[in-house]
């Protein structure tokens, strides 16, 4: 790959700057020939003032920005392959998007700054190395100096291997803090839309479904600009878990909603008694885990190791141990109520502690408390085989 050190000023860089939040294929510069965001690249992400603010201060102060990496295409325009939040920071105060605040607290706007301080902006260089070579290696590298700063996510790292049109119908469905559908989907789906988030879920979900790699089923559909198939399997998934569930809870958000839409989407369910069930669970202090509950309830409540209910304690075990041992050491039985039922040789026998297993006595499934009153203690081959009877 072959590079060239080339130093151009912000009045370069933003001749012909165009910018509009809802441009998802790009921003432009140096008239038309810069694209500062292409499409692989991610959605501008220092839009907060605390980030993009900085940026003007140090150019107003002179201070350097770093490097700058173009990346020269065959027809000889060229695209930021790094520094593109920069340089949107830049082209979006130059072109009145936001105003620094001054030391009076009050917000500057370029267009109200005096005109040397305007000029020192727009005469201020940044240094590039236009870069050339094979895709892989421009992307390759792109991955590279990426690392360091405001660091790629995985998704967007992926969007920039696998760059095309599949790419880019996926950012504009998925990656549009506009679309409508943002609200629904959010109440399952974790993280911002603008990092990719809902792009990377709606492709989890399709391509596990496929029994792929998301990047697998990226490479196959690169230069397919339709991606129906991953808008209908992941509406599929939404829909199916938003009609079962009517509450929405901050505990759904993030789960595994392609894997338990795979596993139980055949199986039926009382909707009123599983939303009861839904908000029962949440309220339940023994439930350390409620981000299990929906798949505990979609699995026919058997898994209490999805909810980590909260086991009695040593001291309570102790306790009941010690209780029921006295009471069986004076009628000659065993020290297990269930081997104290049976006709074997453990009928009389007193087992060590560490031989036997806390049990509920009501089963926790069934309302049952983890509550001394409610603990019994079990030799582990009849505790193992009790179960939640």
């Amino acid at each position: 790959m072959k590079t060239n050190l080339v130093r151009y000023t912000v009045r370069d860089v933003c001749e012909g700057f165009v910018y509009s939040a809802l441009d998802e294929k790009g921003l432009f510069g140096l008239g038309g020939r810069l694209t500062i965001q292409p499409e692989y690249q991610r959605s501008y992400i220092y839009a907060d003032k605390k980030k993009d603010a900085p940026v003007i201060a140090s150019v107003l102060k002179n201070y350097p920005l770093g490097l700058f990496y173009f990346n020269k295409l065959d027809d000889g325009s060229l695209e930021i392959l790094d520094g593109q939040q920069r340089v949107t920071s830049i082209g979006r105060f130059v072109t009145g998007r936001f105003g620094i605040i001054d030391e009076n607290q009050i917000p500057q706007y370029f267009s109200g700054l005096p005109a040397d301080k305007q000029n020192q902006i727009l005469d201020y260089e940044l240094l590039v190395y236009e870069c050339e070579g094979t895709e892989s290696e421009i992307k390759e590298w792109f991955k590279t100096i990426n690392i360091a700063g405001e660091p790629l996510n995985e998704q967007e790292l992926l969007n920039a291997v696998y760059s095309g049109p599949f790419v880019s119908a996926g950012k504009e469905e998925f990656s549009n803090t506009l679309n409508a559908n943002i609200q629904k989907w959010d109440a399952f789906v974790r993280g911002p839309a603008n990092r990719q988030k809902f792009w990377e879920r709606a492709l989890e979900w399709t391509s596990a479904s496929k029994k792929m790699s998301i990047g697998e089923y990226m490479s196959q559909h690169r230069m397919n600009p339709d991606i129906s198939e991953v808008k209908t399997y992941f509406n599929s998934v939404i829909d199916w878990a938003s009609t079962l569930f009517e509450d929405v809870d901050d505990h759904m958000r993030g789960l595994e909603w392609g894997e338990m839409f795979e596993k139980y989407r055949s199986a039926r369910y009382d909707t009123k008694a599983i939303n009861e069930r839904v908000r029962e669970l949440l309220s339940d202090p023994y439930v350390k885990n409620p981000r299990g509950i929906w798949a505990y309830l979609l699995g026919g409540e058997t898994e209490k190791n999805l909810l980590d209910i909260r086991v009695f304690d040593e001291a309570t075990k102790r306790s009941v141990y010690a209780k029921q041992t006295a009471a069986a050491r004076e009628n000659g039985t065993s020290n297990c109520p269930l081997c104290e039922l049976g006709h074997s040789a453990n009928q009389s026998k007193i087992w060590d502690l560490k031989e036997m297993d806390a049990d509920h006595v009501a089963a926790w499934s069934r309302g049952g408390e983890t509550m001394t009153k409610n603990c019994q203690m079990l030799c582990s081959t009849h505790n193992k085989a009790k179960g939640n009877r």
